[in-house]
């Protein structure tokens, strides 16, 4: 929405009385299925490497800053990198389940004054692939990060990792577009993504991952009955 000021030009809406969003709290986040833990080397590093080596190669982490630690005390470091780092917010994937951490996820490039946070860092192991873990746990970040007051959560991705680009569709992100050489990423080229959701836009995504995520939606096995993108057809 916009309006005219009093010179007659044309300007963005107002915001009234915007104070700036809160400042991440780093207390767990608890689902059905998984809960976000913040994230610590001498917890998780030790599962999370276990986790990753289940895959027999390092395909998933093609467009991922980082190489997959090839050593517990490799994972140790790589882990204890992200939990030190004040500009992160840091979370393990703990499936309910085992109780054990199966993939890594952060809040990031987080703007108090303006509101808005990236989820980022998103490294999940073959225990999550295939399976609800995932769409959970991102729908854990958006709900923490739109109750405490944040105007837009933002997520960003190699332009040729569709992996990652068909997931932002899916849980309901809306493309922005393409940044053009914005890195070198691992000696080559990268063009990056961008996708966001913004708060006019939770309450009708955060309604349609509710429903996906309901235990009526899956069958014995744990198979969805309906795809996501049923629900945000609705």
């Amino acid at each position: 929405m916009t309006e005219l000021n009093h010179y007659h030009q044309v300007v963005g809406a107002p915001v009234p009385e915007w104070q700036g969003a809160r400042p991440l709290s780093r207390a767990t986040l608890v689902g059905r299925y998984c809960r976000l833990e913040p994230l610590d080397a001498q917890s998780h590093s030790q599962q999370l490497f276990e986790a990753y080596q289940l895959a027999p190669d390092e395909r998933d982490w093609t467009w991922l800053a980082s190489s997959r630690p090839d050593t517990p005390q490799a994972a140790w470091h790589w882990v204890q990198g992200k939990a030190a780092d004040p500009t992160l917010v840091p979370y393990a994937v703990v499936e309910q389940k085992r109780g054990e951490a199966v993939g890594l996820v952060c809040f990031m490039r987080i703007d108090t004054s303006n509101g808005t946070v990236e989820i980022g860092h998103v490294t999940w192991s073959p225990r999550m692939k295939n399976s609800v873990l995932g769409t959970e746990a991102v729908w854990l970040l958006l709900s923490a990060a739109f109750e405490q007051g944040y105007r837009r959560v933002e997520w960003k991705c190699d332009s040729l990792n569709t992996a990652s680009h068909n997931a932002a569709l899916r849980l309901g992100f809306t493309f922005e577009g393409r940044l053009r050489q914005m890195m070198v990423r691992k000696g080559r080229n990268r063009d990056s993504e961008w996708f966001s959701i913004i708060d006019g836009e939770w309450p009708q995504r955060n309604a349609a991952l509710s429903r996906w995520l309901a235990p009526e939606n899956f069958d014995a096995q744990g198979r969805q009955k309906q795809p996501l993108s049923a629900f945000h057809a609705r």
